[in-house]
């Protein structure tokens, strides 16, 4: 699985990537931090997590049990 974390490098961001890696270890978990990348994934509010191309969160920290519950 492909992770992306999309963020400005905010706090908020960063706890999202944490988080993420600690659901999926073994993720290849890219931070983007590129405006431009961010606007042409879709994302309006960051921190956004994104899954396989698949926006699956934006505008929220989520814990490493919320994200192992969405990408079920």
């Amino acid at each position: 699985m492909k992770m992306q974390v999309l963020g400005t490098g905010c706090p908020k961001c960063k706890q999202l990537e944490e988080n993420a890696k600690k659901a999926f270890p073994d993720a290849g978990i890219e931070k983007v931090e590129d405006m431009g990348r961010i606007l042409n994934a879709g994302v309006m509010m960051t921190p956004a997590l994104v899954a396989d191309g698949k926006l699956i969160s934006q505008g929220k920290v989520l814990s490493p049990e919320e994200i192992k519950k969405l990408l079920k």
